[in-house]
């Protein structure tokens, strides 16, 4: 009975206490103390001195500009996170120097909130039609401003917070790869074939920076196996092969809470899938394994043929083809994707480094702060060897 009543008492101060935190949570002002950067953009003195006062009082750092060329010169060496642009400006308008903040990578997600006294719904419509997120007329309560700039960072803090969560992904993800010395380089090179391979074959923006995403993040599930499992230096017994095969759907289910990732989750879980249904881990056959991991599955078996690993050399292109060809007879392979593979591989690329490299760069930009433009690897010698060796 003393035990009982004893329990009963802990239950009920652990309630209090848990009761007296979400008070003080609740009651607690919402006060962040990352300081925002507001720019200012006016060609008036007059009105950047009061908005700066009003935001001030606000405790946000605030920088000014009086030209749409200052404004953007400070976007380029500044982190903003919110613009404040006038739309009567001389030389470059507001709806112009919007535009350019909204078409260019590095400040496409910064807010702009655009403020004019010229009355009329068309000169609203246009001003949303150049990319900004919202448009206060003059005059305007000083309230509502306050409010409109509230409400604006923080859609740009929750942007913010999914870019970290993306970079903390792609760090993970290159992390296990460095663990291991020999596959060094792996997801970059990786990355690099596929979309290569999908460049050939004519794929979308989209889909290519997909198939860039997924050449670093194909294998993040293996931060779930095991060590006695992942550098087993001998062959692995059928039960540790069962669960090195569930790497692909532990990388699907971390990767998956991240709505950005969606595109690339059917790569990740199926990138070890066989055109003849042998694969893993739901043993789809043909095309219905998604076409994205099709591609990134022939560059990953053509990576780890080209690449030395502690059991086996590096081989030259004409084996690593032959190998891959002798796989697609058996089944394994998409017979068409091995067919532009193959063709792009002896026609020595069907881009050049230098285009790869800018390619790259573009794509790493879109895939987010955690991924580092790809070194292409030097070219290797693709001496022509004939079509019957490897067909």
């Amino acid at each position: 009975m003393t035990e009982l009543m004893s329990g009963i008492h802990r239950n009920t101060e652990y309630r209090q206490r848990v009761q007296r935190a979400a008070d003080y949570w609740n009651s607690t002002p919402d006060a962040n103390p990352y300081q925002a950067t507001i720019l200012v953009v006016d060609d008036l003195e007059i009105n950047r001195r009061l908005l700066g006062a009003m935001l001030r009082q606000e405790r946000y750092r605030v920088l000014e500009a009086r030209r749409a060329v200052e404004a953007l010169e400070i976007l380029e060496r500044e982190k903003v996170d919110l613009v404040v642009l006038d739309l009567m400006m001389p030389e470059i308008d507001g709806l112009e120097c919007c535009r350019r903040i909204k078409s260019s990578r590095k400040t496409e997600l910064v807010p702009v909130l655009m403020l004019s006294c010229v009355q009329g719904v068309e000169h609203e419509i246009a001003g949303i039609g150049a990319g900004a997120d919202e448009y206060l007329g003059k005059p305007f309560h000083p309230e509502v401003l306050r409010t409109r700039i509230r409400a604006l960072l923080r859609h740009k803090l929750a942007i913010d917070s999914l870019e970290q969560s993306e970079t903390i992904l792609f760090t993970l993800a290159q992390a296990v790869e460095q663990r291991d010395r020999y596959t060094g380089g792996h997801c970059e090179r990786l990355a690099l074939f596929s979309v290569e391979l999908g460049i050939a074959m004519g794929l979308t923006r989209w889909q290519l920076l997909a198939l860039h995403r997924g050449g670093y993040l194909h294998d993040i599930g293996k931060v779930a196996m095991p060590d006695s499992i992942l550098y087993k230096p001998g062959p692995l017994s059928t039960e540790e092969w069962a669960i090195m095969r569930t790497h692909t759907v532990k990388g699907e289910e971390i990767c998956k809470p991240m709505k950005t990732l969606q595109p690339v989750l059917p790569i990740i879980r199926s990138h070890h899938e066989r055109w003849d249904g042998t694969g893993y881990p739901d043993g789809l056959r043909g095309e219905q394994i998604p076409m994205l991991a099709r591609v990134l599955q022939i560059a990953d078996i053509f990576d780890a043929l080209t690449s030395a690993r502690p059991y086996k050399k590096t081989l030259p292109l004409s084996e690593a083809l032959e190998v891959m060809w002798a796989e697609t007879k058996r089944g394994w392979r998409d017979p068409e994707l091995m067919r532009v593979f193959a063709s792009l591989q002896m026609d020595g690329g069907g881009t050049t480094q230098a285009g790869l490299q800018a390619i790259a760069r573009e794509l790493a930009r879109d895939a987010g702060p955690g991924v580092e433009p790809a070194k292409a690897r030097p070219a290797q010698n693709r001496s022509r060897c004939e079509p019957s060796r490897i067909i």
